[in-house]
């Protein structure tokens, strides 16, 4: 969808499973496919919870200061004009100082979705086949066309940035 599409939004509290499309209901469907036996399938913790959970396909240590790509054994598509963000759970970094690293599933990405944890803990890390160790969230995208200038206009914010607005 072009960003100069306006669309309402809506809270995800009062959505429902269809959006109406161009006057016709459109059900999303994220689909998956397993790729081995290993792989588990994405789950919801409630009905209403933002992400699916995804799960270690194998098993893995991960020592003090040091990160793992964590494979899930599941190939994804997120439907049309979306994209999937693969987010921390926040159990895992308040229990294990376990992170999550940033992660960006596109539309026509149809690889084994791996996830990169790191370890901030002085103790290596445990992660069993079966595992929760990240959730995936599935986001609007817009797919803008990228026009370049000799300057840009100028902003009361201006060039301020890192804290800068939290400041007198």
């Amino acid at each position: 969808m072009p960003c100069s599409e306006v669309t309402e939004a809506v809270s995800p509290l009062k959505r429902s499973k269809s959006d109406a499309v161009n006057g016709h209901e459109e059900t999303k469907v994220l689909k998956f496919a397993k790729l081995t036996e290993h792989a588990t399938t994405p789950s919801r913790g409630s009905n209403r919870a933002a992400g699916f959970d995804l799960y270690s396909a194998y098993d893995y240590s991960i020592g003090p200061m040091e990160k793992a790509l964590v494979k899930t054994d599941l190939q994804i598509a997120v439907p049309h004009g979306y994209y999937g963000r693969v987010a921390p759970r926040s159990g895992l970094a308040v229990k294990h100082f376990i992170d999550v690293g940033a992660g960006v599933v596109d539309e026509d990405y149809r690889g084994n979705l791996g996830v990169v944890l790191f370890n901030f803990n002085k103790e290596p890390f445990e992660v069993k086949k079966g595992d929760r160790i990240a959730q995936l969230i599935c986001e609007r995208i817009c797919y803008p066309e990228l026009q370049e200038l000799q300057t840009l206009d100028e902003t009361e914010r201006g060039a301020g940035g890192f804290g800068s607005t939290g400041t007198n």
